[in-house]
């Protein structure tokens, strides 16, 4: 997470990570969520903070998650359903569940596919939002596999060289074990700005930079600016301008529209002209895909080979300036670890909600430290 998204210090509220997931679990259960789907839903949102990931966790995505259940345009118990299987793949119908809840179920039938025929790929349709992906890809990572997830749905983001928008942000994560360095997990948008991170811009007064988004007519906008308002511009794919590479960042996008979209048997939403992307209600798409190592190479061997890969990493020398190399996935086990240890920092607006919903549906407030 870049500096100018964290939360100021001066507005910083720590809380409980174990208090935290406990109200989390309700507010999901208020919503009509089964116990045991509010407990997953929690557990998604509140490691996601405790990555530092706030883009995705509790503080920008609950509440709207709450929202979109008293809309009705979230099922709080949807009835998912199979459409299509065989021993390595699955359709999934998700009846506009929230993927939050319904990822990491997929994964899991990803998972029991490539232990038996060594991959497994499942995609989704008509689902809500999957939080942070890398979360579901991790499920794989922890069963001596390689994860795979991607998202699409929405449309926010210009095509290289396009003046409407025809591309949601559509993320794309990956995750690998090692044997003593944290595991690997890339999970990154492909848009040159995060959706989500727009919001944290928005809250903590930070500038966009350069190429991240630009006038409504798809000229990028060259300048740092502030914020605008929604409805005043357009995201760019990563790389913002073709100089700078937006056609790989465009390209990446549309290759989670055809993992996510085409395979679950959707409309795409630039065909369909809004924001859904499904065949039959929610605005969401997933991509779910499960690499047994056992199936390719020996585990051990797999995970030595990439223990001396990411410590090369770790051991390169630092360009002026910088104090190291990371990883992806590096700085946020490291996160995790003192957030665990010293609790979750969240915006005074963020907790000023949190007091207020726990207040209107009758649960406990997080814990403060």
């Amino acid at each position: 997470m870049l500096d100018r998204f964290k939360v100021p210090k001066e507005d910083i509220i720590k809380v409980d990570h174990e208090s935290l997931q406990e109200t989390v679990t309700q507010i999901f259960e208020k919503m009509g969520v089964v116990p045991e789907d509010a407990k997953e839903g929690a557990s998604v949102l509140v490691s996601t903070d405790l990555r530092g990931v706030e883009t995705h966790g509790v503080s920008n995505m609950l509440r709207s998650y709450v929202e979109r259940y008293n809309a009705g345009d979230l099922n709080p118990r949807p009835d998912w359903k199979i459409e299509r299987e065989t021993q390595g793949t699955a359709t999934i119908d998700a009846d506009s569940g929230l993927a939050v809840i319904l990822g990491p179920k997929a994964m899991r039938i990803a998972i029991e596919k490539a232990t038996t025929v060594g991959i497994g790929v499942v995609t989704m349709h008509n689902a809500g939002h999957s939080g942070a992906i890398g979360h579901h890809a991790m499920l794989a990572a922890k069963e001596d596999m390689i994860g795979m997830t991607a998202t699409a749905g929405g449309m926010s983001v210009l095509p290289t060289f396009g003046a409407e928008p025809r591309l949601g942000t559509n993320p794309i994560a990956i995750a690998a074990p090692a044997r003593n360095n944290p595991p690997f997990l890339f999970d990154a948008a492909t848009s040159a700005i995060a959706g989500n991170k727009l919001g944290l811009a928005a809250r903590v007064g930070a500038n966009l930079l350069p190429n991240w988004i630009s006038q409504i007519d798809g000229s990028p906008i060259g300048d740092e600016v502030p914020m605008p308002d929604r409805g005043d511009f357009y995201q760019l794919p990563l790389g913002g301008t073709r100089e700078q590479g937006s056609h790989k960042g465009y390209g990446f996008g549309l290759m989670s529209e055809i993992l996510a979209t085409g395979l679950s048997g959707a409309i795409s939403a630039m065909v369909m002209g809004s924001g859904k992307t499904s065949r039959t209600g929610g605005t969401s798409c997933h991509y779910f895909c499960a690499y047994n190592i056992e199936a390719f190479t020996d585990v051990e061997l797999f995970k030595d080979n990439m223990d001396n890969m990411l410590q090369v990493l770790k051991d390169t020398p630092p360009a002026p300036g910088q104090d190291r190399v990371m990883y992806p996935g590096l700085s946020e086990y490291e996160e995790e670890e003192d957030r665990k240890a010293n609790g979750i920092p969240l915006h005074s607006e963020v907790v000023e909600w949190f007091t207020d919903i726990t207040s209107e549906l009758s649960v406990p407030m997080v814990k403060i430290l």
